[in-house]
């Protein structure tokens, strides 16, 4: 029985897969990597901002002892709805950047592999070329 994944690997040519497929790939996914961990990163710092405030509030609402401590208390909830609110908009800025940060960096990528693949075919078809040509003017003296 023969082991169908024992096969000699000289016998390709695997620049040309390496710098068609593989190392867009391998960018691509590196991008990926890198914009999740920045995107769950800032989600990580969002949500122990909103945690941070949350219990703050909750040891505020613990000290309120009479109608003036809950009369502050009930004062100071404006000011942290308010901060809330632009903690939010800055977060989703943030969240919104790293997407358009992705999007373009995917492009620039889309566009280097797609240039470095026509110039892989451009060689190709030349040597290609060469190969027949040559071939051809070693044939045609024998065929006289």
């Amino acid at each position: 029985m023969t082991n169908a994944f024992a096969f000699d690997t000289k016998q390709f040519d695997t620049a040309q897969l390496e710098s068609i497929f593989f190392a867009p790939a391998r960018a691509f996914a590196a991008l990926s990597v890198d914009m999740s961990e920045k995107l769950v990163n800032t989600q990580l710092e969002a949500t122990k901002a909103y945690t941070d405030t949350g219990l703050a509030q909750l040891r505020s609402l613990m000290e309120v002892k009479d109608a003036e401590g809950l009369k502050s208390y009930m004062e100071g909830q404006q000011k942290v709805a308010n901060e809330l609110t632009e903690r939010m908009k800055g977060d989703a800025e943030k969240a919104v950047a790293l997407q358009q940060e992705f999007v373009e960096e995917s492009q620039k990528l889309t566009e280097s592999s797609v240039k470095q693949a026509q110039e892989s075919v451009q060689e190709a078809a030349k040597e290609t070329t060469e190969t027949a040509t040559k071939a051809v003017k070693e044939a045609t003296p024998k065929a006289k």
